[in-house]
């Protein structure tokens, strides 16, 4: 391999440490909210919006971090946005008050909104099609495996040390991260005559804000309470109207969701598969943890190491994707992880009170495996379509429809289990105010067995949370059956030859710019150069990417 080729894939892995930093922070903080609401007096309300606070900022700014990626440079923006995740890192583990803390987390959700569509933009412009199922398994596992890893990581720290080391935790990582980033990701330059959509970025954060704070309160209220209702048609009505602008303004200058992109079957069903796949992992990371801590009675780190057989599967999947597309068509192999995934959920469907962990680590070790080969494939077939001078809005389109699934994901499929459980839970000799707290959730009934010493109940909650949790499994079979239906009837060979944007053919290349799957060219006057050696390298070349 070439010192280029060498380098490309060690930026890769600054990349993929980049991203797996931002994925750890997204799931460890929640083995140390018990603690960090203690220590802080936090009310039930405050406690949430530690949560809230970061996914709201997130949901508002991936796709503007994506347009404003292509205007100013990736990597440029990739290292501020690393610095401010690192800062606020240190403001979470420091912070006085809750407000202070809800700021903080605030903070890191801006750092992360743009650490995610770049790190995708970069690797875009990096490697060509042949070796872009490999990159993107790369960057993928990083991201997947840190989910599963933030419980285990976050029960080890706060065995031995405050809460705020889950937020310290990142320091380190990021300045490694940051080091990596300016010494092996080249520099990309994207110059543009054409003005910012702001218009867009206003409609597109209200929309995402409105739709995501719609689901996060149906996962509290359900879907049938008014404020919910009326948070998510807003949500839904902005993100209508973007469309319809974007329309319009791709007529005249660069939108800040290009149209064209959807006319290629690659980038549409890659993307909407990929949002399935997350659709189905975050529900699951979301069930599986209270059936190991209600059902099983294991506690915050014996949970997270009860997770790694999926993050286990999550790896040799995505790992394994390369090299099976190397020999089979990319849509089977796509095809061959719904199917996993299908059945392997199916199997969950049999777990009992009494199932022994040996059958459930199988099966999410499977399902792990299964959704590690779907969404490698899906993602970098949406990621082929799109023309490397659109690389990061392009990016974070794929990024906040999966970021959007995952929450619809948990809050969905939550409420299904939610309301199972409260239907088949027996609390009829119970005191109201007892009933009522019971009610709430699988562990807010084994809290109020054991305090009541009713094995009774705790029995009953134990058997309603298994019989939701049977719903939602049948619900993520379905919805993979029906992923592998559309990924065989609509996901194309992404092996095919990918036209670049902006090449206008010769006569003789004619007939490959007709190819219904390729994507129509980006709005002109963009062009984008990628250097392939360290600045201030007396042997400096340029590749044009």
């Amino acid at each position: 391999m070439s010192v280029a080729g060498s380098r490309r894939w060690w930026a890769l892995a600054a990349l993929a440490l980049s991203l797996g930093t931002v994925g750890l922070d997204t799931t460890i903080l929640n083995t140390a909210l018990p603690a960090m609401s203690a220590a802080m007096h936090a009310s039930t309300g405050q406690a949430q919006w530690f949560v809230d606070a970061y996914n709201l900022v997130l949901a508002a700014l991936l796709l503007p971090a994506g347009l404003l990626g292509d205007r100013f440079g990736a990597k440029r923006l990739m290292l501020g946005a690393l610095l401010l995740f690192g800062a606020g890192s240190v403001w979470c583990a420091y912070a006085p008050t809750p407000a202070a803390l809800i700021a903080a987390r605030a903070v890191l959700g801006i750092g992360g909104a743009f650490v995610i569509p770049l790190c995708l933009a970069v690797l875009l412009a990096l490697f060509e099609p042949a070796e872009r199922q490999r990159a993107v398994a790369g960057v993928t596992a990083a991201n997947m495996v840190a989910l599963p890893l933030g419980p285990i990581l976050g029960g080890v720290l706060l065995e031995h040390f405050w809460w705020g080391s889950v937020f310290l935790v990142n320091v380190p990582v990021v300045a490694v991260g940051l080091v990596a980033v300016a010494a092996l990701v080249p520099r990309s330059r994207t110059h543009t005559s054409a003005r910012l959509d702001l218009g867009g970025v206003t409609i597109s954060a209200l929309g995402m804000v409105a739709l995501t704070y719609g689901v996060i309160q149906a996962g509290d209220h359900g879907f049938a309470d008014t404020r919910t209702l009326g948070t998510l048609t807003g949500g839904v009505a902005a993100l209508v109207a973007l469309a319809w602008r974007e329309r319009r303004v791709a007529r005249t200058r660069t939108p800040l969701i290009d149209p064209a992109l959807f006319r290629s079957r690659g980038f549409t069903w890659g993307t909407v598969l990929a949002t399935l796949a997350s659709f189905a992992l975050f529900g699951l990371l979301f069930n599986i943890p209270q059936y190991l801590q209600a059902v099983l009675g294991t506690d915050s780190l014996g949970t997270g190491r009860r997770l790694l057989p999926l993050a286990v599967g999550l790896v040799a999947g995505i790992q394994g994707a390369t090299p099976l597309v190397r020999r089979h068509d990319p849509t089977r192999v796509a095809a061959l992880g719904f199917a996993l995934t299908a059945v392997s959920t199916a199997a969950g469907t049999q777990t009992t009170v009494g199932s022994p962990y040996g059958f459930t680590a199988t099966w999410i070790a499977a399902v792990g495996i299964g959704l590690g080969l779907c969404m490698s494939t899906t993602t970098t077939a949406a990621l082929s379509a799109v023309p490397k001078e659109r690389g990061g809005a392009g990016s974070a389109l794929i990024m906040a429809l999966r970021q959007l699934g995952s929450a619809i994901g948990v809050a969905a499929l939550g409420a299904v289990a939610g309301a199972v459980y409260r239907a088949h839970l027996d609390t009829g000799e119970l005191p109201p105010a007892s009933a009522h707290t019971a009610r709430r959730g699988v562990s807010a009934g084994v809290t109020v067995a054991r305090q009541l010493d009713s094995r009774a109940l705790l029995r009953s909650a134990r058997a309603a949370f298994v019989d939701g949790m049977d719903i939602t499994l049948w619900t993520y079979a379905a919805i993979s059956a029906a992923a592998l239906l559309v990924t065989i009837l609509a996901l194309p060979d992404q092996q095919a030859p990918i036209i670049p944007a902006q090449v206008h053919p010769t006569p003789a290349a004619a007939p490959a710019s007709r190819r219904g799957d390729q994507p129509a060219a980006a709005a002109t006057g963009v062009s984008n150069q990628v250097d392939t050696v360290p600045a201030g390298d007396s042997t400096r070349g340029r590749e044009q990417q």
